[in-house]
């Protein structure tokens, strides 16, 4: 009975209020996946997309639906485990074991940065497979009888693919995951996924971004926050070994796109004809300036959620982007998130334009003189998920976290910001709330007060959730570091550690509400 109340309290804190607009948005937003569905499919049985040419039709549409299988649980893994470090893991060892074995993992020494990094490249890299399966090779070949501005926009910029990859891929498992940790990753596909995303960090690909990391903390003066002791010996010459290779790995990646791009030898030359090989970098490197400025935001927003609202912005536009975001207690920041996503992923699919290759291997005209074999799966565009993982996400996550203010301060911030509550706005992506209360019946997902109370609750029974200081070079976690595990407010102000401060924020609570009462009384 007890854990019944306790749900249905849950329920009324987490779920959204289901209204006459909303009601329309989410059937507008299903309407609009599932056409976005069907003429993604129908492109893939005409063979007009690499993986179907290459392969067969079918080929085309296991691997894509298993790529957004497997971004489902990357997404909704990565706010578990941002989540839970507070949490002392005795809570749920018992009742949910395999969340526990993914927390001894991620949990131990430096491993969550570890992980973040891997999982970052997992990201760039199955959307960039999404995009082989999906994006047509010759604009001109007829899908359903469609109008050509139909496909114009739903094939050629990609909004079809988009739609639903941000939908079934992203927001509905991000917004169960977020407040149902524990049970989200209460199974072996989330291990296996955990296992993956340190065998990636652990390749050195993404390496280069550590020396970034020591490049910022240096500049600013802020220690790497560490949990392990410091590199000797072998262990140090590895490191820097790895941080070698990922330079000469991002160093061969830009030189393959740029000469591509210059030479007319990627696919945006044969879906855009018209813009020339100089437009065709310059719309590269502002695609990705784009990803990283969000990247960056989600991360400033984030780690200032929780300062006093006088000392969030020093400059016009630093105050005008807080007084929109945190309107009403953050009610901004979810719509920011689901907006930015949209606008994320777009840039992915046409960064993965501007840098898979054209060139047929076997004629003699291979990039660089390379094999046939090598020429074959750079066609697929892959150094393009290297360059955006470390140029365009990762080395801004950092700088945000080192420079916050900055962020908010700058005016590109509020633009951006503005466009994603508008995207948002549209109800493109409500379809996820839908498919998330689906899938949270389906799988018996509970919420995690449920299981481990809320951050006030675990004070008052000893178990206090722990304090994780996080500096410059951490990479937090995708936005999600803003909620705490159990919370029904993740924009309260600083959550208490202690009986003590947790008495001492009652009693500010208390007076702040009697305040409020007075002035309306008033």
């Amino acid at each position: 009975m007890t854990d019944v109340k306790e749900e249905h309290n849950a329920a009324d804190s987490h779920d959204v209020k289901l209204t006459p607009l909303n009601l329309v948005r989410y059937v507008a937003s299903i309407g609009l996946l599932s056409f976005s569905i069907a003429i993604v499919g129908a492109l893939m049985f005409t063979g007009n997309t690499r993986v179907a040419k290459d392969a067969n039709p079918w080929v085309a549409i296991v691997v894509c639906a298993l790529a957004i299988i497997w971004l489902s649980m990357i997404e909704g893994q990565q706010a578990s485990l941002v989540g839970l470090p507070p949490v002392d893991p005795d809570l749920y060892k018992d009742s949910h074991p395999i969340t526990y074995k993914n927390a001894a993992l991620a949990f131990r020494g430096d491993n969550l940065d570890r992980y973040l990094m891997g999982r970052q490249f997992m990201v760039l890299l199955v959307v960039f497979v999404i995009n082989q399966c999906t994006s047509p090779l010759d604009p001109s070949v007829d899908v359903l009888g469609l109008p050509n501005g139909v496909k114009f926009v739903f094939l050629d910029i990609g909004l079809a693919s988009i739609i639903f990859t941000c939908i079934l891929g992203q927001l509905t498992t991000q917004v169960n995951a977020s407040h149902q940790m524990i049970d989200y990753i209460n199974n072996y596909f989330a291990l296996f996924t955990l296992y993956v995303a340190m065998t990636v960090e652990f390749s050195g690909v993404m390496h280069s971004s550590y020396l970034i990391q020591n490049i910022l903390s240096a500049i600013s003066g802020k220690p790497i926050q560490t949990n392990e002791p410091p590199r000797t010996g072998f262990t140090f010459a590895f490191f820097w070994g790895r941080v070698l290779m990922s330079l000469a790995i991002l160093g061969f990646s830009l030189a393959v796109t740029l000469v591509a791009l210059f030479d007319g030898d990627t696919s945006v030359s044969v879906k855009y004809p018209s813009i020339s090989p100089g437009l065709a970098v310059f719309l590269l490197f502002f695609f990705m300036s784009v990803v990283g400025m969000l990247e960056g935001m989600q991360i400033a927003f984030f780690a200032v959620a929780k300062l006093p609202a006088d000392q969030r912005g020093t400059s016009m536009f630093g105050k005008k982007t807080c007084n929109l975001l945190f309107a009403g207690n953050g009610q901004n920041l979810p719509g920011f998130m689901i907006g930015r996503q949209l606008t994320v992923v777009c840039s992915f699919f046409l960064v993965g334009s501007f840098t898979s290759l054209t060139i047929v291997p076997g004629e003699g005209n291979n990039i660089f003189g390379i094999s046939d074999g090598a020429q074959a799966f750079l066609n697929y565009g892959f150094q393009g998920a290297v360059i955006t993982t470390i140029l365009a996400s990762i080395s801004w996550q950092l700088a945000a976290s080192a420079y916050p203010i900055a962020f908010l301060n700058n005016p590109i911030t509020y633009v951006l910001l503005c466009v994603a509550l508008l995207l948002e706005f549209t109800g493109l992506c409500a379809g996820a709330w839908v498919l998330a209360r689906v899938q949270k019946k389906i799988m018996g997902f509970q919420y995690d007060e449920v299981y481990v109370g809320t951050p006030e609750e675990r004070i008052e029974n000893d178990h206090p959730d722990k304090e994780f200081p996080s500096d410059v070079g951490h990479l937090i976690g995708g936005g999600f570091t803003g909620h705490v595990c159990g919370s029904h407010d993740a924009l309260d102000g600083p959550l208490p550690h202690s009986k003590d401060a947790l008495e001492a924020k009652r009693s500010r609570d208390a007076l702040e509400a009697k305040r409020s009462m007075d002035a309306l009384d008033a």
